[in-house]
């Protein structure tokens, strides 16, 4: 049975277990008793009303937060040619060429938080989806991460920005980052607004009843807060 430190069962006393908070009141209280010595992340973690066995009901989408992620994203793009010129002159900090993907084959490199591609390097791309694919990496259309190379400043832009892609995994759950515990109280309510209504806006319609079952918001090494969804 796991055991909490003394810091850890200090901040619990502080949540009233019995109490589903407001959106707004689970994100000030998640700010407020996280006191690690590190900046910690606001985490948002969805139990959701979906049969994850179901290809029609697999949740899958981005959200650009207003107010970022409050770190650098360093983002990868699999481009060439024209591509790739335009891909580095608009901020990518790796260029996804030959080499690189066979450093990532080869090596497992994997020094990029972000990955976008254009659609004719996605042959080549297919090589390593095993790899990129269970870190979340693997640029995908559904995803918005696989875009014309006109459309490549843009994408770089949102991703640097705070742009931040989500997906259910084989429980039916969703774990989506919403900002630092340093921000702005109401700037963090806002990022987390923003999470909340993309996730309902990626409602399957194949889905009958309840499709947020729980929300529970935490920061990085705090206790589990419960959020109000009556009308999600």
């Amino acid at each position: 049975m796991a055991t909490h430190g003394k810091r850890y069962l200090n901040a619990l006393k502080q949540v009233e277990q019995d109490k589903v908070y407001t959106l707004a009141e689970a994100v000030a209280l998640a700010k407020q008793i996280a006191n690690t010595k590190f900046d910690e992340t606001l985490e948002m973690h969805f139990r959701l009303g979906i049969d994850p066995r179901q290809s029609d009901q697999q949740v899958r989408s981005t959200v650009l937060l207003p107010h970022g992620l409050g770190k650098t994203v360093r983002v990868l793009v699999f481009a060439d040619g024209d591509d790739a010129r335009r891909a580095e002159a608009a901020g990518a900090d790796v260029i996804g060429d030959d080499q690189i993907i066979e450093k990532i084959q080869k090596e497992g490199w994997m020094d990029f938080d972000a990955a976008l591609a254009v659609p004719s390097m996605m042959a080549k791309v297919g090589r390593v989806a095993r790899i990129l694919g269970p870190r979340g990496l693997m640029p995908n259309p559904k995803a918005g991460t696989v875009v014309p190379g006109d459309d490549l400043p843009r994408a770089i832009t949102e991703l640097k920005a705070g742009r931040v892609e989500f997906r259910n995994d084989k429980t039916g759950n969703l774990h989506v980052p919403a900002g630092k515990v340093s921000f702005d109280p109401v700037k963090l309510a806002e990022n987390a607004q923003a999470v909340l209504d993309a996730v309902m806006r990626n409602r399957p319609s194949s889905v009958k009843g309840a499709f947020i079952r729980r929300l529970v918001i935490t920061s990085t090494m705090g206790p589990s807060i419960h959020v109000e969804i009556a009308g999600h």
